[in-house]
């Protein structure tokens, strides 16, 4: 790497307070062009937040075989869905990548090799929520993928080691939804706000209190939490982003909930902001 690039990735992130950290509960891409409770919510918690100096975001649509970070200077939108209206496809997010976070995000990562990846961009796990916290494109951005063939344990641990990057300027989001099963969805009940189906609800109560408790081991062993828990994460991509979120609450920190709502019967909304007690 030359000199100037040393200087560049040292400006660029250089010491900062501490930065809250976010698990944002996505949803349904068609969020991304409604002015809804579940917008409102992620532009209310913006407020609260210090403009960070980048973002890295780790979604539950972007999974790999190993662990990779985007480095392209300008991420592509990428709208990885299909059978909705035009005008979600006409959006984009043309917020800057940020190659210097790349190479510190990888530098930083001890336990397995994180390969750099121009190839992928920004995901609606990622921009369809993003784009409510910072609307202008402003910020520069990047995702760290998901090793599907790794167990949760690997997941938390992997969070852990990106700790240095909150006293950056990095504000860590990780996206997802802790209650996932499309397969079982009641999309006639879609416009029935708040409307689970009781194993649904009941998840959704049981993981919230482990969050808010502090209880990372159980969430951490979540196939041991019961039927209902089992029936609410079906396969693992919505549920482990949040494992990064945990694995990085330190000691003197709060998880507060919000956005905490049932959709459809089997799909949450509900997000977490950790930040200082």
């Amino acid at each position: 790497m030359k000199l100037n690039s040393l200087h560049h990735i040292t400006d660029t992130l250089a010491p900062t307070e501490r930065m809250p950290i976010l698990f944002l509960g996505h949803g349904n891409p068609m969020n991304a062009i409604e002015d809804n409770v579940f917008t409102q919510g992620f532009q209310s918690i913006a407020k609260t937040l210090p403009k960070p100096k980048a973002i890295l975001c780790i979604s539950a649509h972007w999974e790999t075989k190993g662990t990779f970070v985007t480095s392209a200077e300008h991420p592509e939108t990428i709208h990885d869905f299909g059978g909705f209206p035009q005008a979600l496809f006409d959006v984009q997010y043309p917020a800057p990548g940020s190659p210097e976070l790349a190479l510190e995000t990888q530098k930083l990562i001890t336990s397995t090799e994180v390969g750099l990846s121009d190839q992928w961009g920004l995901d609606h796990g990622c921009w369809t929520v993003v784009k409510f916290l910072y609307p202008d494109a402003d910020i520069p951005i990047i995702e760290m993928s998901m090793d599907y063939t790794k167990g949760p344990e690997y997941h938390y641990a992997l969070g852990r080691e990106l700790a240095a990057l909150r006293r950056k300027g990095v504000l860590i989001v990780g996206s997802g939804n802790t209650i996932h099963n499309l397969r079982m969805a009641a999309w006639d009940k879609m416009m029935i706000p708040g409307y689970g189906f009781d194993w649904a609800i009941a998840a959704n109560e049981k993981i919230k209190h482990l969050i808010t408790d502090g209880d990372h081991q159980s969430l951490i062993r979540y196939d041991k939490l019961g039927k209902e828990v089992q029936l609410s994460i079906p396969t693992p991509e919505h549920y482990n982003p949040l494992l990064y979120i945990l694995g990085l609450q330190e000691k003197d920190e709060k998880a507060t909930i919000f956005n905490d709502a049932l959709v459809a019967g089997s799909l949450n909304m509900m997000s977490v902001i950790i930040n200082k007690a």
